[in-house]
């Protein structure tokens, strides 16, 4: 065998063993492969390990995970004639590989086309502030309009996320200027709500204060009186215990500092001569016992 002959049968060999390799796929839990005979869908293959015929099969890979399609900014003219900047993620999974294929040529552009149409549809409705507000409201037309499209093609919109809305650089600064006054007036309220506070606690310490100086006053009252009424009853019970010669000897003490000023007149009252009664009489007895 010469060496053209080699050559030849190694050629043979590598487009062979290339041949075997095209007709022979491995495929992944999260993909399905799509077989395609003479031009035709015959099956959806996979997973695992997928057998095509050379020359004849066609398989095109489609993945079955959720993926995500990013719409750069897009201009969008409010109700009010106010522009803005909206950028926005779509996520969506392959639910038919045979659809996918066959209704669609290019999804992620025809998504995207349908998106920013109904993205502008949706915002000319509503008024800027609406549009500031009502984010998650847009999200949700958004992806019932690109749901409904996309079911045909075998696709499901799971979600769509606005990212970031820019308004107008005059509208950005009012509402630096609404948020700082809000910020404000915030402030204000809170300081209100301190003092008022600190002047209710003041209030309430001032009267407790004052119940209790009441209190205290009413309690040394009470004591006062008890005290008054105490010594009122002690003197009564030792006035009712002085006997008429007790009397007697009192009147006479206080003539005695009567009659040591230089007065020259002196006035005596008559119950001091009914006392002298029993005083005569108590002297008396004392002369009898002796």
């Amino acid at each position: 065998m010469g060496p053209l002959s080699v050559f030849l049968a190694f050629v043979v060999l590598i487009v062979f063993a290339s041949i075997i390799a095209s007709s022979i796929r491995i495929v992944p839990e999260y993909q399905r492969i799509v077989v395609l005979r003479l031009g035709r869908v015959v099956k959806v293959a996979g997973p695992g390990l997928v057998l095509l015929i050379p020359f004849i099969d066609r398989g095109i890979v489609v993945d079955l995970r959720e993926q995500y399609i990013e719409v750069t900014k897009q201009t969008c003219i409010t109700k009010d004639n106010a522009p803005v900047d909206i950028d926005f993620l779509i996520y969506f999974r392959v639910i038919d590989p045979t659809k996918s294929v066959v209704e669609v040529s290019d999804f992620r552009g025809a998504a995207i086309g349908i998106a920013t149409t109904t993205l502008r549809a949706v915002v000319g409705d509503i008024d800027l502030d609406q549009v500031l507000a009502k984010r998650e409201y847009i999200n949700e037309v958004l992806r019932e309009k690109l749901d409904e499209v996309t079911a045909r093609w075998g696709v499901k919109v799971t979600a769509v996320e606005i990212r970031e809305i820019i308004p107008p650089r005059e509208v950005q600064e009012a509402m630096i200027k609404q948020m700082s006054a809000e910020r404000n007036r915030r402030a204000m309220v809170t300081e209100a709500e301190g003092k008022r506070e600190a002047a209710i606690r003041v209030a309430q310490g001032e009267k407790e204060a004052l119940i209790l100086k009441a209190e205290g006053e009413k309690q040394a009252a009470i004591l006062k009186a008890e005290g008054q009424a105490l010594a009122l009853r002690y003197v009564d019970e030792e006035a009712r215990k002085l006997d008429s010669k007790t009397v007697l000897l009192q009147y006479f003490g206080a003539l005695e500092a009567i009659a040591s000023s230089p007065s020259t007149k002196i006035v005596l009252p008559m119950e001091l001569f009914k006392l002298l009664g029993p005083l005569q009489e108590y002297f008396a007895g004392k002369k009898e016992d002796k």
